[in-house]
């Protein structure tokens, strides 16, 4: 059985952040706390867990030069896509089922600095399951093969 790991925790960080949306869209967005921009750089992959689903995350850019993440999706490859499907987003469907608008306070918890976080509403207690990184990168195990 996985080990779970309370939100309340001592080895948890959590950052009190607001939703926003992209523009003038409807499309959520999360700006970064820069407590984690040593851990996290743009074009990262994180994993996200939001309701207790868990998805993938793009780190961007905004125009001011924040880090943001602006979905999260069931996988990597939606999440790098630079249209993904918008009934795909977990992000998305957790705020429209809470009924969340724009300026809500949300808290991200580090789970695994620079690997795994968690979004959920303050005063929520979530159990994440205890997500290690890969030992190795794709450039690593590459280099492996090569000796």
């Amino acid at each position: 059985m996985t080990e779970r790991i309370p939100s309340d925790h001592d080895t948890v960080a959590s950052h009190r952040l607001t939703l926003a949306t992209v523009g003038r869209t409807d499309r959520p967005e999360v700006t970064l706390p820069s407590a984690i921009e040593d851990d996290v750089a743009e074009g990262d992959v994180l994993r996200l867990f939001v309701d207790g689903d868990e998805g993938h995350a793009l780190v961007e850019r905004d125009l001011s030069g924040a880090l943001v993440l602006r979905g999260a999706f069931p996988n990597a490859r939606l999440a790098r896509d630079e249209s993904p499907p918008a009934d795909e987003d977990l992000i998305a469907a957790w705020r429209d089922d809470r009924g969340l608008e724009a300026g809500a306070a949300l808290l991200l918890d580090e789970v695994t600095p620079g690997f795994a976080y968690g979004l959920r509403a303050p005063g929520e207690r979530v159990l994440y399951p205890d997500r290690d990184p890969p030992a190795d990168d794709l450039a690593a195990i590459a280099e492996d093969l090569e000796e």
